[in-house]
């Protein structure tokens, strides 16, 4: 019998917060491999899947089919798991007894992460690989609109963009996770806490993006300089965070604080209110 399906206390919502850093951290590198393949994220623009009657876009074809597995394997039977697919199957297994820490909830996101990837986080952190990509097929005699954007690894850019879409969406909707009195007081930003995320941020990635020798020890120049390498667009990962993860989670805790305070009286308002003053 399962007990409790949330992690040990020890490795609860601070830890899986920074655990989430180091994964979306991890992807966006995986991603910034690849050329940004805008064709992925155009709608009809595979007639193999249109022959499979599917309209939608490379990339939503691959949620539908990995959320439809991760439904069966019940999934989104979790609180802070949110699916960018509707209309998925029930989970094979019975569903697994989370404690309840989570007013009723409708607040969702996904479709601004989804928006806010594809039009601005992918063009940013591919920018070199395109540009790489351009160079290359210059040397082959090909130039013009042909020579960017497109390598042609639909599957490994959108396994890996599924990837991201999953961590950012559980990071973003993981705000909610305290419901208690303590957590709606603390709701108000705190610019030095957001100071601090930020700085750890761009020290973790500019760390991942490293090349490292066989050792485990940061590679080095002639002249004992660690050696610049150009796996990820490190001010990119920040700007992510900063202009968009820490807004929007701002804007789902608010929404989800909005449905809390439905259960409360004008008197408990007021005094969380002037806690804040």
């Amino acid at each position: 019998m399962i007990l409790n399906a949330f992690p040990h206390p020890t490795f609860g919502r601070r830890g899986v917060l920074t655990r989430l850093e180091d994964t979306i951290i991890f992807s966006l590198i995986e991603r910034a491999q690849f050329a940004q393949n805008p064709r992925i994220y155009q709608r009809g623009a595979f007639s193999e899947l249109m022959a499979l009657g599917f309209q939608g876009s490379w990339l939503e074809w691959f949620l539908k089919e990995t959320e439809t597995f991760h439904a069966k394997a019940r999934r989104y039977t979790s609180p802070d798991e949110y699916a960018f697919t509707s209309d998925l199957p029930a989970p094979v297994l019975p569903p697994l007894k989370f404690p309840k820490i989570l007013y009723p909830n409708t607040v969702n996101a996904n479709s601004s992460i989804l928006s806010f990837y594809i039009r601005t986080i992918v063009p940013r952190i591919t920018r070199r690989a395109t540009i790489a990509l351009a160079a290359s097929k210059r040397a082959q005699g090909i130039t013009g609109d042909e020579e960017f954007e497109d390598d042609g690894n639909y599957g490994s850019a959108a396994t890996i963009d599924v990837e991201v879409l999953q961590s950012i969406s559980k990071r973003v909707h993981y705000g909610r996770k305290n419901a208690s009195r303590a957590a709606l007081e603390g709701l108000i930003t705190k610019p030095e806490v957001e100071k601090r995320l930020l700085q750890r941020l761009h020290k973790k990635a500019a760390t991942y993006a490293q090349d490292f020798a066989t050792d485990g020890e940061i590679k080095r120049d002639a002249n004992g300089n660690a050696e610049i390498t150009s796996k990820i667009d490190v001010d990119g990962v920040v700007d992510l965070y900063e202009s968009f993860i820490i807004p929007i989670t701002k804007e789902v805790e608010v929404d989800y604080l909005l449905q809390r305070l439905e259960g409360l009286s004008e008197d408990d308002i007021e005094k969380l209110k002037q806690k804040k003053l």
